[in-house]
C-alpha cells in the first residue's frame, strides 16, 4: 500500500462507488468518503470495502471537499481526488505503485489523463481527450478552488509531472438522469459566467493563462467565452468541437455526446443567463437578489 488518501465525495453512487473503491485498492486502503445523506446502499457498499465514510450536508463542491482534506483521518504523505463514477485503471494504478514513493521532494502535484465514456464509447476526439487534471498532490500544498463551477485542485507549491495512465470516467445512469443533473449544473454555469462580468466574490481560483496548465488554459478560454454574445457561443463551441476538433470521428455516441453537452447545455446556460436579464436586468444587485429569491445562493459568499 502506497502512502496515499483518497477522498471521495458522494450521494447516492450504489451504482459506481464499489468499481471505484476497488480500483484504488491496487494501491491504497486509505479511502475517505465524505457522504452527503445518501439513501441507497453507497455508505454500505463503501464500508463493507474499508473506506471510512463521514456525513456531511451539502454545500457546493469546494466546501465539501476542502472539508474532507481538512478532516482527512488518514495521515499521508500524498492525497488524491476521485469522483464516484470515476476508476483507476489497472495501468495507472501499477505507475503509482511504481513512481509515488520515489518521487522527488520538489514534486507537489502530479497530473492525471481523464477519459470519459459515453454510451460504452471512448469520446476521443472533440478537444475531449485528452483532459489533463491535478489529482494527486502532496498534503498541505493542495486545495480546491471556491468557483462556483468546473472547481480545480490548486498547489500552494511544488512543480507537478504527468503521469502517463489514465482515469475514466463513465457514469452508468440513464440519459434522462443525465439531462437533469446538467439543468441543475447549468444553474452554477450560469453564476460562474456572471461572476467573470460582475464579481459577485473574490476567492482564489486558477489564473487565467493560455500558455499555462490545463485548467489554466481551461480558465483563460471560459473568460473569453463569457466575452461573446449570447446563443452565438454555444453555436461556436459546437462548431469547433464537433468539426474543427473531428468530433464526428467518435460516431453516433460521440454525435449525441458533443451535440449535448458542447451545444444543448451550452445553449441551456445562454437561455438561463437571459432569463436573468429579462426577469431583472443588468444591475449587479437585482442580479444577486434574484439567485437569493428564486434558487437561495448567496453569490457573494
Amino acid at each position: 500500500m502506497q502512502d496515499i488518501s483518497v477522498i471521495i465525495l458522494t450521494f447516492n453512487e450504489e451504482k459506481h462507488i464499489k468499481r471505484c473503491v476497488e480500483s484504488l485498492l491496487a494501491f491504497t486502503d486509505k479511502i475517505f468518503i465524505v457522504d452527503s445523506g445518501s439513501t441507497d446502499k453507497t455508505v454500505e457498499i463503501a464500508e463493507s470495502l474499508g473506506a471510512k465514510v463521514v456525513q456531511r450536508p451539502w454545500v457546493n463542491y469546494a466546501i465539501q471537499f476542502n472539508y474532507g482534506i481538512q478532516h482527512n483521518p488518514y495521515n499521508t504523505t500524498w492525497l488524491m481526488r476521485m469522483d464516484a463514477d470515476e476508476y483507476v485503471l489497472p495501468a495507472l494504478a501499477e505507475e503509482i505503485n511504481q513512481k509515488l514513493s520515489g518521487t522527488a521532494p520538489e514534486i507537489g502535484g502530479m497530473y492525471i489523463k481523464r477519459r470519459v465514456i459515453f454510451f460504452d464509447k471512448w469520446i476521443r476526439h472533440g478537444a475531449y481527450y485528452p483532459i489533463w487534471l491535478l489529482r494527486i498532490w502532496r498534503s498541505g500544498q493542495g486545495a480546491c478552488e471556491e468557483s462556483w463551477m468546473d472547481e480545480h485542485i490548486t498547489l500552494t507549491s511544488g512543480k507537478t509531472i504527468q503521469m502517463e495512465n489514465d482515469i475514466v470516467d463513465h457514469n452508468l445512469n440513464n440519459l434522462t438522469w443525465w439531462t437533469q443533473k446538467h439543468n441543475l449544473y447549468a444553474i452554477r454555469e450560469v453564476i460562474d459566467l456572471l461572476n467573470i462580468k460582475y464579481n459577485f466574490r473574490n476567492f482564489e481560483s486558477v489564473e487565467p493563462k493560455f500558455f499555462g496548465s490545463q485548467e489554466q488554459r481551461t480558465r483563460f478560454l471560459k473568460v473569453k467565452y463569457a466575452s461573446i454574445p449570447l446563443f452565438i457561443r454555444p453555436i461556436i463551441y459546437f462548431i469547433y468541437r464537433y468539426i474543427v476538433r473531428f468530433g464526428f470521428l467518435d460516431g453516433k455516441q460521440g454525435f449525441i455526446w458533443h451535440f449535448l453537452q458542447g451545444f444543448w447545455y451550452r445553449f441551456l446556460v445562454d437561455a438561463k443567463v437571459y432569463e436573468v436579464y429579462h426577469r431583472v436586468g443588468k444591475d449587479k444587485k437585482a442580479i444577486e437578489k434574484f439567485f437569493k429569491d428564486e434558487f437561495n445562493k448567496d453569490l457573494t459568499k
